[in-house]
């Protein structure tokens, strides 16, 4: 993987938060993909208080303790949210303009890096990947990786708090049958590319992942998968750890 940041020039969520941040409105940040429809994300949204933030999400900073690393952290909601608490907590993006927010906004610990770069050390008791962690991976074969990563990252007792959905609603019939092609990829993955103004940014893979396939695959790279909650709409929240005893290969 590419341990590159983005150019600010085709940021276009981090040009929409800086927007929101400094007028308190934005134009529309669109959602463009080849799969679905072109969709719009509320820029507002990127600044919920606690209060309005979805259960899981709250559920997920309840959960947080410790030395907190905040991974794809984006206007800071999250990591703000811990802080008031006194909680310490290392805010990350590879958005500049994103992290330029966060510094503003009064994040005490922000960084622009991108979560693979090998320069970013340090052991965490919480490892956050929140507003769908698991998309970070980009494609089903990339999940193993970006755990192994997370693992490198996580202190001993440590906890990696991470959300996603299940897509299989997408295909779902009335009569519950499932219209999925089992001969073609993995049905959570997902393009996307995003436009804020004239900002173009560059087409990404995401990946949504279904429960019972991050657990499989959290067990290959020795860590245990327990699902603490779950939201109305096929979401979930995951708490992965490691696993006592190093599975066979």
């Amino acid at each position: 993987m590419k341990y590159s940041i983005l150019d600010k020039s085709h940021d276009p969520m981090g040009a929409a938060i800086s927007d929101f941040h400094r007028s308190g409105k934005a134009a529309r940040l669109r959602v463009l993909s080849s799969m679905f429809e072109e969709d719009e994300m509320p820029v507002a949204h990127l600044f919920r208080q606690l209060a309005k933030m979805p259960r899981l999400e709250q559920k997920a900073l309840e959960m947080a303790c410790g030395r907190v690393l905040d991974i794809g952290a984006g206007a800071g909601c999250h990591a703000l949210a811990l802080q008031e608490r006194g909680i310490e907590v290392k805010a990350i993006d590879i958005s500049p303009l994103s992290c330029e927010v966060m510094s503003e906004r009064g994040i005490k610990d922000v960084e622009c890096v991108n979560l693979f770069d090998p320069q970013l050390q340090g052991k965490y008791d919480t490892l956050m990947l929140l507003m769908n962690g698991t998309g970070i991976a980009g494609k089903l074969e990339r999940l193993p990786l970006l755990l192994n990563r997370l693992k490198e990252l996580l202190a001993d007792g440590g906890q990696i708090l991470v959300d996603s959905s299940d897509l299989k609603y997408i295909y779902e019939n009335e009569d519950g049958s499932m219209d999925i092609d089992l001969n073609a990829p993995y049905y959570g993955e997902v393009d996307y590319q995003m436009q804020y103004k004239n900002v173009k940014g560059e087409p990404f893979d995401w990946l949504y992942t279904d429960p019972a396939l991050l657990a499989s695959i959290s067990k290959q790279c020795g860590l245990q998968c327990e699902i603490v909650a779950e939201g109305e709409h096929y979401d979930y929240l995951a708490r992965l750890s490691l696993c006592t005893t190093v599975p066979l290969a």
